[in-house]
């Protein structure tokens, strides 16, 4: 059960809902269905396997693997006879011989009396491979397994392609409700981990709060003991998490996977990642970009000011999979010849740096969830400034909306270093940028790991007050 630390609030959701089932069995429709999201490796089918377990209810759970049509329904006929529903033995003797008549045999053997659940697994294969199955899932939706009390539970890690699968105009809008599934939160992944507020923070960046790769890690024990064991084993899931999801999300994209690479190598600039992906061309790269904001993987971001601009960066949202392009991809084969040794004293070593600039997303999502309070108003926007030259750069940028603003909030730094707070000439550079963007007397605040030294600051924060934000 380690790896259901922090998703008890999620386990409640998915009772929840059933709950719903259970009190309308006896209306004209009481199935409910619920489109489940959330990245690759996530923790989405281990999260439901547990809460089937739980409900103890007559269940189905099938799993599309992205085959043909016919050896996924042959695969979904299998998973009917071996699932708990009553009668699952009509699948074996009278075999569906598509979709449609699937999804028909499958209601006509739910039960009308009390609750089942049905879930399938990675629907965004079923939609490439199987034509209009969209439209066939609505209509026996509609028609057959409405009228029937289920949970019918849609699950897919392609977060585009589930997201428009309820929006309007596709066949399935309103028929189902929402449920996005995050990463463990820092304070989760601390819980877990029994870790300071400091360490949960850098455990949180590594795992990237994925459980799978938190349940490796020997609650107590620090990020260097961590490190050093799971580069010792090639098949670790630190090692095999991140290249096993993007084998999945880019088959047959190696220019979106080789773009991926240069911005995790710490490329963030159009010119500076073509020229780091091999110099390929602006229309390819233009397009390789946009499979990679699709999917989520990257974030393309604006300077957030009161000017337009037009300076966008890039990074890689995931901070587990950013670590791995930089720490771990480039030495796979090292590590192949057992010698995770290295490949661990050289992480160790740029730790410090490439922690840096990893944090600052997660130290601002921290921020916003933590505001208001009695020296900062909340800000609908939070993100942060830089010029083409990097002349100026403000880690923290407030305001009321994004990325041009009409008022900025508050500004600020981030340092995160062990044994250096932030002092009065960080303060200084602090006040020399917001000069350099405002006239305004707007408030300054700092967050740093190792406390503050310096006077003149509205506020400031530590791990511990942002860890407080995720609980």
């Amino acid at each position: 059960m380690a790896a259901f630390v922090g998703r008890q609030r999620e386990l409640d959701s998915l009772l929840s809902v059933l709950r719903k089932v259970e009190r309308d069995t006896a209306d004209d429709r009481p199935g409910r269905c619920l489109l489940m999201r959330g990245r690759r490796r996530i923790g989405k089918s281990s999260l439901v396997e547990a809460f089937v377990d739980r409900a103890a209810h007559p269940a189905l759970f099938f799993t599309a693997s992205g085959a043909s049509t016919d050896i996924e329904l042959e695969s979904f006929t299998e998973a009917v006879a071996a699932s708990t529903l009553p009668e699952r033995e009509v699948f074996t003797d009278a075999r569906p011989g598509n979709w449609s008549a699937a999804f028909r045999q499958l209601a006509g053997i739910l039960p009308g009396d009390r609750p089942s659940i049905v879930v399938i697994d990675e629907v965004p294969y079923l939609a490439e491979r199987v034509d209009a199955f969209e439209g066939i899932l609505q209509r026996a939706w509609d028609r057959e397994l409405s009228r029937k009390p289920v949970l019918l539970i849609l699950i897919g890690s392609d977060l585009s392609m589930m997201e428009a699968l309820s929006s309007y105009g596709r066949p399935f809008h309103q028929r189902g409700t929402e449920m996005v599934l995050g990463p463990l939160s820092p304070a989760e992944v601390g819980l877990m981990l029994r870790l300071d507020p400091a360490a949960a923070f850098d455990a949180a960046l590594v795992t990237g709060g994925l459980p799978l790769i938190c349940a490796a890690w020997e609650p107590g024990s620090d990020l260097g003991t961590f490190l050093d064991r799971e580069l010792a084993d090639p098949v670790s899931p630190l090692l095999v998490s991140a290249e096993r999801s993007l084998a999945a999300e880019f088959p047959e994209t190696a220019m979106a996977a080789a773009v991926l690479s240069a911005i995790g190598s710490g490329e963030r600039t159009f010119t500076n990642i073509a020229r780091a992906a091999g110099g390929i061309s602006h229309t390819t790269l233009t397009r390789a970009l946009e499979v990679l904001v699709e999917k989520r993987l990257v974030a393309g971001e604006l300077p957030l000011s009161t000017v337009p601009s037009k300076e966008r960066r890039y990074r890689v949202t995931d901070p587990y999979l950013r670590f791995w392009l930089t720490f771990v991809r480039p030495y796979l084969p090292e590590i192949e010849r057992l010698r995770g040794d290295v490949t661990a004293g050289r992480a160790k070593a740029g730790w410090a740096t490439w922690r840096g600039r990893a944090i600052e997303p997660l130290l601002r999502e921290s921020l916003a969830r933590l505001l208001p309070d009695d020296a900062l108003p909340s800000a609908p926007a939070v993100g942060a400034y830089w010029t083409r030259s990097n002349s100026v750069e403000i880690d923290i940028v407030g305001a009321d909306r994004a990325p041009v603003a009409r008022e900025l909030l508050f500004l600020g730094s981030i340092k995160w270093l062990e044994r250096s707070p932030f002092d009065d000439h960080d303060l200084l550079a602090l006040q020399r940028h917001r000069a350099a963007v405002t006239g305004e007397p707007v408030p300054l605040l700092a967050l740093s790991r190792s406390g503050v030294t310096a006077s003149g600051l509205t506020a400031a924060y530590g791990p511990d007050e942002l860890i407080r934000a995720w609980g």
